[in-house]
């Protein structure tokens, strides 16, 4: 059944027509993945669906019945609300009768109102919240917000970064369980592990998805179908990213070949015009309406792609180096006593949590901010280029026009072949046609801003590249030419990022942000680094097998062992005063209570770190977790009794 059905639709800024004739639909269980250059229209189509942005024509139908959810890059939260009023919001009449099921047992609880009133009201909400499995709510709430990173639940949205921000509204996105989740880059500011939790739950999500994400891995992993926007129109492809470049790739190939033998056929038709036939047959008059028609075909260009030739600049032997470098803000350490020698050949890949420093130890690479403690010496020939997260560069000349913008840096540019153009020409190389160039940057996409700010920072020649979360809002199509220019950079690269295929493609080290300021390094790229982590893991796990091994031997070796004189015979005589009975009970408690603890342990992870995907499995897991904390507590508290007495 389709859920939303475009017909011919059309939109047009005036200074560039996002779509001409765009038809597609989207089905039950139909995953879509949205992809197209910076300022193609993809964020506006998605507002379009979602009704928030008109159409200039043609048709636009929504399933009246469907439930649909747009997931902003920019989401628009209540900040009065707390982390779980904002995540139930759109959950309707699930969270409607959890809090009067609440309110219905407080009364209860304290004997207030009409016992039998009380009492039959219960029995109706929870009936109805049976019925449409409203029970496992509040678990399901909390088991998303721990899995992307939110730990209080009580803390205001109005204190919360943007990041924070995007994380809880992709919660309440998920929870609201929609027929219909429109979603635009869902995967900026979530770290790797946070990206690779959405990408599983999106996997076993029941409703239709249409999604815009610069995230390559993310985007073969979830969806089974890519739209393409390419200059106002819309392309399909029934398959993965994976596909889509094979097929893509065909496409061109295919229409390279066709224009190829349509130059040769008009080349030779225009020959034979040239000659200039006597005879006039109806025949030769045939044939030359067909040279005529042949001069009047037009081919749609390949689409054009970011053209990266900026000149290189000279660097030395000393790049930076950190001697024991540590920063720390309050009690919060983080960076601690960490020293590097950066070379000229380095490609540097950081990772780490949300705030756990990576961006302060760039700005103390580059001199905007001391160390507390050690000391960073740069190099006399080095020469920064800082992409960084939020563009901050471009704020301040909002109001200016792109071309006036880039003029700042220079009039002319010298690319990589020796030859020079003009700013104008540059910025036609990185896709921003004449027309576009006299607009103030405001009127610009975010995609569109970054790809600008991009290209004035490479502009300015620079030795020392770094490119902090440069994935954020340039289109798959970009990031993959910027691939290709850092593999031929003539300089040291550092990349802060969450975006695993680009660290795949882009760096030969990893400095990984651990706990207590810790910065560890790990050679390779990102999969490399997920190995080592995994053998890590491995090794602690047998570890720790082993060391639980060793002690049940010692403590059996204990209990085997004969008796030790400086041992109190008073302890003796109160173990004597238990009963047969008791004896056996409290030996029994000492094995019972690991084993509880032990499937506790186990329940946890499945419940918090393998998230099932039935609600049925998710309430069987709670109410088995409250059982187990149940009688840990009631066999403690008799283990203790015993103990007392011994």
């Amino acid at each position: 059944m389709a859920l939303f059905t475009l017909r011919s639709l059309r939109k047009d800024f005036g200074i560039k027509e996002i779509l001409k004739d765009a038809s597609f639909s989207l089905d039950e269980g139909d995953k879509v993945g949205l992809i197209g250059t910076n300022g193609s229209g993809k964020s506006t189509l998605l507002k379009m669906i979602a009704g928030l942005e008109h159409h200039d024509g043609g048709d636009l139908w929504v399933n009246s019945s469907a439930k649909i959810i747009y997931l902003p890059q920019q989401p628009d939260l209540n900040e009065e609300n707390t982390v779980l009023e904002q995540v139930f919001a759109d959950s309707g009449e699930q969270m409607s009768l959890v809090k009067e099921y609440e309110e219905i047992s407080d009364k209860l609880t304290h004997g207030h109102g009409d016992l039998d009133r009380l009492l039959e009201d219960l029995s109706r909400v929870s009936e109805r919240m049976d019925q449409i499995g409203a029970w496992d709510l509040e678990t399901t709430a909390k088991i998303i917000l721990t899995k992307l990173g939110i730990d209080d639940l009580e803390a205001k949205i109005g204190t919360l970064s943007g990041g924070y921000r995007k994380r809880i509204a992709i919660a309440s996105a998920l929870l609201s369980a929609p027929d219909v989740l429109l979603m635009d880059e869902p995967t900026n500011h979530l770290d790797a592990l946070s990206v690779e939790w959405l990408q599983s739950y999106l996997n076993r999500y029941r409703g239709a998805l249409l999604l815009i994400t610069h995230d390559r891995y993310f985007l073969d992993k979830v969806t089974n179908r890519i739209i393409e926007i390419d200059r106002g129109d819309l392309y399909n492809y029934s398959g993965n990213y994976s596909y889509y470049l094979e097929k893509k790739a065909e496409a061109e190939e295919s229409v390279t070949n066709t224009q190829r033998k349509h130059a040769g056929l008009l080349r030779r038709e225009l020959e034979w015009l040239k000659k200039g036939p006597k005879a006039r047959s109806t025949k030769q008059k045939a044939r030359i309406d067909r040279a005529h028609d042949l001069q009047a075909t037009e081919f749609k260009q390949a689409n054009a792609k970011v053209d990266i030739t900026t000149v290189g600049r000279r660097i030395g032997k000393k790049v930076v180096e950190l001697d024991c470098i540590s920063k720390s803000y309050g009690d919060r350490t983080l960076i601690k006593d960490f020293s590097y020698n950066f070379t000229p050949e380095d490609r540097i890949g950081i990772i780490g949590s949300n705030g756990a420093g990576k961006s302060t130890l760039m700005n103390m690479v580059i001199g905007r901010l001391q160390p507390d403690q050690g000391t960073v010496e740069i190099g006399t020939t080095i020469h920064f280029g800082y992409f960084d997260q939020h563009s901050d560069d471009l704020a301040q000349y909002g109001d200016l026009r792109v071309i006036e913008y880039l003029k700042n840096v220079s009039e002319l540019v010298k690319t990589s072949d020796g030859s020079v153009i003009t700013a104008s020409q540059m910025l036609e190389r990185f896709l921003f046609p004449p027309n576009q160039q006299y607009s103030p940057i405001n009127k610009l996409s975010g995609g569109e801003k970054r790809r600008l700010f991009l290209l004035k920072v490479l502009m300015e020649a620079p030795n020392v590249l770094i490119l902090d979360e440069p994935t954020n809002d340039l289109d798959v199509q970009t990031l993959a030419v910027l691939e290709e220019y850092l593999e031929d950079f003539n300089g040291c690269v550092i990349v802060v990022s969450h975006d695993r295929y680009f660290l795949d493609r882009t760096v030969e080290m990893v400095f990984s942000f651990e706990p207590e300021g810790e910065i560890r390094l790990y050679p390779g790229n990102y999969s490399i680094y997920l190995e080592y982590k995994k053998d890590e893991a491995e090794q602690e796990a047998s570890d720790a097998k082993a060391q639980s091994n060793k002690g049940a031997k010692e403590q059996k070796s204990s209990n085997s062992a004969p008796f030790v004189p400086d041992i109190p015979k008073v302890e003796t005589k109160k173990l004597s005063q238990l009963s047969y009975k008791e004896k056996r009970e409290y030996e029994e408690l000492e094995a019972k209570i690991p084993k509880l603890e032990e499937e506790k342990t186990q329940t946890e992870k499945k419940l918090y770190h393998n998230a099932p995907s039935g609600h049925a499995e998710l309430q069987k897991l709670s109410a088995r977790l409250t059982e187990l904390n149940q009688a840990i507590e009631k066999s403690t508290e008799r283990w203790l009794a015993l103990a007392e007495r011994i």
